[in-house]
């Protein structure tokens, strides 16, 4: 072989040499900033998922809010769980859904429906439904609130509401 061509042909190796590859600072600077996006995007993502399963009592309560609401309308008082027929579980992953009623025979009575919370970090709800009567009709009409605590808590935790409120008192109120 020509010592030109060679020449030549060991230039053309070391120059595909070179080109072949990253060096280490080029791959570590692309790992550190990989690293930070992900240390900012992280605490963002993380209470996304807090506010999902949040999301999943304040669909349940209010369901059975509209159910109660349901209920009175076809049989004059609010009904058991067992009567409303929602279909809701009433323990979750990460909630318990408990239910308290006043006077369920008469047309001034309420209930309330509290999602207590079984994770920590998420926000316990209230749904209040009641029964009002108007006195200028002498009609009985139905309200519903759905209240949410203002702060998640790092325990198991119920709401502050009970039965017989027709007002979120030192709650959020979500909807009417």
């Amino acid at each position: 072989m020509k010592t030109e061509l060679k020449v030549k042909f060991l230039q053309h190796l070391n120059e595909k040499r070179r080109e072949g590859g990253f060096t280490l600072i080029e791959l570590l600077v692309v790992v550190i900033i990989i690293g930070i996006l992900a240390a900012v995007a992280l605490p963002s993502l993380l209470s996304q998922a807090s506010k999902a399963k949040q999301v999943e009592a304040r669909n349940n309560v209010g369901a059975i809010n509209r159910a109660q609401q349901a209920y009175f309308l076809e049989a004059g008082r609010f009904g058991a769980y067992t009567e409303i027929g929602v279909g809701i579980q009433t323990q979750t992953t990460n909630y318990k859904y408990t239910f308290d009623q006043t006077a369920p025979t008469t047309a001034n009575s309420s209930v309330a429906t509290r999602a207590s919370t079984i994770t920590k970090g998420l926000k316990p709800y209230t749904g209040l439904v009641w029964s009002q009567i108007d006195p200028t009709t002498s009609e009985s009409t139905t309200r519903a609130l759905l209240c949410e605590e203002i702060k998640a808590s790092d325990v198991a935790k119920d709401p502050t509401i009970m039965a017989g409120a027709t007002s979120c008192n030192g709650m959020k109120t979500l909807g009417e």
